[in-house]
């Protein structure tokens, strides 16, 4: 599997649980110490560790320590890169100028 469907996957993977939606809904508002968000959410400290390595893996969290308290924030760049997949995906392939892949073209009969 090539390293662009690992990276879709990883995305994807962060967007598709109810747990990180909250998150990144609590990190809207700023960055945010794991303590923090501990106090908003009904998770264990091993839990939301585990949320949050799938989402600074995707892109679309940075992390930061500070001390023994770990600090998360929203990650424009990975943001823009989630946006840019699912538009490419989404995107009929009729729109990017190609045609069906399945069609042979007349004259390579």
């Amino acid at each position: 599997m090539n390293s662009e469907l690992k990276k879709a996957g990883r995305i994807f993977k962060a967007l598709c649980d109810p747990n990180r939606l909250a998150i990144l809904e609590l990190l809207r508002s700023g960055e945010k110490c794991a303590c923090v968000l501990l106090e908003c959410l009904e998770l264990t400290q091993p839990g939301l560790s585990y949320h949050m390595k799938i989402l600074c893996e995707s892109g679309i969290v940075a992390s930061r320590q500070e001390g023994k308290w770990t600090h998360y924030r929203l990650d424009a760049r990975g943001r823009e890169e989630a946006i840019a997949l699912l538009r490419k995906l989404t995107t009929p392939d009729m729109e990017r100028g190609g045609g069906c892949v399945c069609r042979v073209p007349e004259e390579a009969i």
